[in-house]
């Protein structure tokens, strides 16, 4: 049983996050709201949801590890799974100054947990930081939108204003119930099992709720648009810590156990930074890169049970 509450959790955000994406896209049109911040704020944010919703929930239910798990094993994933995937398919052109921008903001805000986890808590106030920042960005980013003013997000809009707001409800609640289904599961079979509750949230639920990026990703890169890859992996990973981790530290505090700043925060860093000097770099990143990438993820996997 719990088993099967782990898989619908997993197809609930997957279904859910698409549903309210796509909705909420819709409404953002007809309210004649840009292309650029719609991709900064609806998409960024709609993508991150499941995230959102699996983080506060296992906040509140008494499960911290779960709760950050979640988010630094998703922007570990992002990168090291979803990117290397992404290059597999078709190798990832790198270009444009924004993404320089966005790839220093990745890095400023994986390199301010750092005083935050040492603290062993992450009350409210850290929380206010973290969202404050991500306005911050919002607002530059929509102030100076270089090479992205001409992009559009993407994504399909429904048909009507009444049918994108019905896609948005569904998408609430599929996203509601996978993420209660999500955590049930996976901390009943990490008890199970003995396994640590972190590691099923660094690992199992991490990719669970980074499935609408990974989704999103593979067929951008199917369609040969593998760059559409590496602006989705950014900004998730920048929404992941300054907004996600910032609104469930404000919603609830969190306690942060010591093997998030001695290991997995350290590796969230080292990922971080080996993708920005990739980029900063390399004209292409290529299938051998891909491969290495892959290669990593499942040696963090293994030593993350430990």
């Amino acid at each position: 049983m719990d088993y099967l509450f782990l898989i619908g959790g997993l197809v609930g955000l997957f279904f859910g996050g698409e549903a309210l994406v796509r909705g909420s896209v819709g409404i953002a049109r007809r309210m004649a709201i840009p292309p650029l911040l719609i991709g900064l704020t609806v998409v960024g944010f709609g993508t991150s949801t499941p995230e959102l919703l699996v983080s506060v929930d296992a906040a509140w239910r008494g499960v911290p590890d779960i709760a950050l798990g979640n988010i630094v094993g998703s922007n570990i994933a992002n990168i090291l799974l979803i990117i290397g995937l992404s290059a597999l398919v078709w190798p990832i052109k790198v270009m444009g100054a924004t993404l320089r921008r966005d790839t220093a903001v990745m890095m400023a805000a994986a390199l301010v947990l750092v005083p935050i986890f040492a603290m062993a808590q992450m009350g409210r106030p850290a929380g206010l930081v973290l969202v404050a920042g991500l306005v911050a960005y919002l607002v530059w980013a929509y102030r100076q939108p270089g090479d992205m003013e001409a992009e559009d997000v993407g994504v399909p809009a429904p048909a009507s204003a009444l049918v994108s707001i019905l896609w948005v409800i569904g998408g609430l609640v599929a996203l509601m119930v996978g993420a209660r289904f999500l955590v049930d599961g996976a901390v009943t079979i990490a008890r199970g099992f003995g396994i640590s509750e972190a590691f099923i949230g660094l690992t199992i639920v991490a990719v669970g709720t980074s499935l609408p990026e990974l989704a999103t990703s593979l067929i951008a890169a199917f369609r040969r648009q593998s760059e559409i890859a590496i602006g989705n992996i950014v900004g998730s990973n920048i929404f992941n810590v300054l907004g996600i981790l910032g609104v469930t530290a404000l919603i609830a505090p969190i306690p942060v156990a010591s093997r998030f700043l001695t290991f997995d925060l350290p590796v969230m860093i080292a990922v971080s930074l080996i993708l920005t000097v990739l980029l900063l770099t390399r004209p292409v990143i290529g299938r051998g890169i891909g491969v290495a990438m892959l290669a990593g993820y499942v040696a963090y996997v293994w030593g993350a049970q430990g």
